[in-house]
């Protein structure tokens, strides 16, 4: 069974369900594996990234999909502590024709979260990766309100949530099913490419 690997940060938790809700849409073509694999700050020793296991898991991955939260205009230092990390990788070309996608999070309609994306489609291509947008038009474009890609973002997902530390971290509804789309659309790739 191929596999797919979700590799992301998530500090309050917003992040992390956009990954689930992409591992969701992942199950549903029935023939493809999401495997979740979050950064977590005990990987980071004097400043570098480091977890051989979460590596070798990636080598066996036929696509990988980067997500983060924006912070100040672009993805999380934890994140990016990894993607440092990857150019030991990029040096053999291990990840040349994987496909890539990604996703981020941030309270702020904009937020600046496309140089986010931006961010991950360069690092992607860095790679040698083939990068799979999410292949929605916007909610305002279509008869169907439904909230699919309410953000206008055509590059990757992007995900909205009020800023409320009183409250546990919530997906809007829209946001949930533009994930779980995207993570169909990349096993559906996925199968067209193998």
């Amino acid at each position: 069974m191929d596999s797919i690997a979700i590799v992301y940060f998530s500090a309050t938790g917003h992040t992390h369900l956009m990954a689930e809700a992409i591992a969701a849409g992942v199950h549903r073509h029935g023939d493809t594996r999401a495997d979740l694999l979050r950064i977590e700050g005990t990987q980071i020793q004097a400043g570098r990234w480091f977890d051989e296991g979460f590596m070798e898991h990636l080598q066996g991955a036929k696509a990988i999909i980067f997500g983060s939260p924006t912070y100040m205009g672009g993805a999380a230092a934890q994140f990016k502590a990894f993607a440092d990390y990857s150019s030991e990788i990029w040096l053999q070309q291990a990840w040349k024709d994987k496909l890539a996608g990604g996703f981020t999070h941030g309270s702020a309609l904009s937020g600046d979260k496309l140089s986010t994306l931006i961010y991950f489609s360069i690092l992607a291509a860095q790679h040698g990766m083939v990068w799979v947008n999410p292949g929605d038009i916007d909610c305002t474009a279509r008869e169907s309100d439904d909230g699919v890609n309410r953000m206008g973002s055509y590059l990757g997902v992007m995900g909205q949530s009020p800023m409320d530390f009183d409250h546990g971290p919530e997906l809007h509804p829209g946001d949930r099913l533009s994930c779980e789309q995207y993570g169909l659309r990349l096993a559906q790739w996925l199968a067209r490419v193998h």
